[in-house]
C-alpha cells in the first residue's frame, strides 16, 4: 500500500506501528513510502536472546563501548550506507521526528571515536520495534542488539519486534510467527507501560552477559 494520498506524519507512522504494519521505501533515492504487514513476523523474545561465547570474547576485549540516544542520526545514516535501503529521506526524517518525541531510540557502538556500529527503533508501551542495524567492525551490531535486549529486560519491555527474521538475528534467539500470533502479542504490549529511559550508568559488558545467560 502506497502512501499516494495521505502526507505521512509521525503520528500516522505510530499510528501503523499499533495495528501491525511499518514503512518502508524502495530505495535511497524513490520518494515513495509503502506500508509492510507481513504475514510471518520475526520477535525476538527477550528472555531468549542468546549472546555467544564469540560475542562475548567481543565484549569482554573492551575496545569498543556502547551509548544510548547519543547519535541517532547517525545510527539511521550509518543503517541506510549501504547499496541498497530502504530509508529514503522521508522515513529518514520521520524517525528524526520520533527521537526528539523521544518516541524513536538508537544504541550505538564505538570504537573509540569512530561510530562502528548501531541499531535503532520505536517504543510504544511496552513494545520495542526494531527497525534496523549496522556493523563496521566484527560482532558490532551484535553487541548493540545485546545492550538493547539488555536495556529492554530492565524497562519493562514485553515485545521485541525485528519485522523479518533472517539467519544473523536467528543466531541470537530470534523466532518467526504469524501475524496472528503477533497482533495478539502487539495488543498486550502496546497497553503495557516500559521506559527505554534508565537512570544511572551505562552497564558493563560483563553485566550484560550476566544478565543474558552468558557467564562462561
Amino acid at each position: 500500500m502506497r502512501d499516494d494520498d495521505t502526507t505521512l506524519t509521525a503520528d500516522l507512522l505510530l499510528q501503523a506501528y499499533q495495528v501491525g504494519v511499518f514503512p518502508m521505501s524502495e530505495g535511497r533515492d524513490d520518494p515513495d513510502v509503502f506500508w509492510v504487514d507481513p504475514r510471518r513476523r520475526g520477535v525476538i523474545p527477550l528472555d531468549g536472546f542468546r549472546i555467544s561465547r564469540s560475542l562475548a570474547k567481543t565484549m569482554r576485549r573492551g575496545h569498543l563501548t556502547a551509548s544510548v540516544n547519543a547519535a541517532f542520526p547517525e545510527t539511521v545514516a550509518g543503517c541506510a550506507d549501504r547499496d541498497e535501503t530502504w530509508i529514503n529521506d522521508t522515513i529518514f526524517d520521520l524517525y528524526q521526528s520520533l527521537f526528539h518525541r523521544k518516541q524513536a531510540h538508537s544504541v550505538e557502538i564505538w570504537e573509540g571515536s569512530n561510530l562502528v556500529g548501531g541499531v535503532y527503533g520505536v517504543s510504544i508501551g511496552s513494545a520495542f520495534f526494531g527497525e534496523s542495524m549496522f556493523s563496521r567492525v566484527t560482532d558490532a551490531s551484535k553487541m548493540a542488539l545485546a545492550y538493547l535486549v539488555d536495556r529492554l529486560q530492565l524497562g519493562g519491555f514485553t515485545l521485541f519486534d525485528t519485522q523479518f527474521i533472517t539467519p544473523h538475528l536467528a543466531s541470537l534467539g530470534a523466532i518467526e510467527i504469524s501475524r496472528n500470533a503477533y497482533r495478539k502479542q502487539l495488543a498486550i504490549a502496546i497497553a503495557g507501560n516500559a521506559s527505554f529511559e534508565i537512570p544511572g550508568a551505562m552497564p558493563s559488558a560483563q553485566e550484560v552477559i550476566q544478565r543474558n545467560g552468558h557467564t562462561s
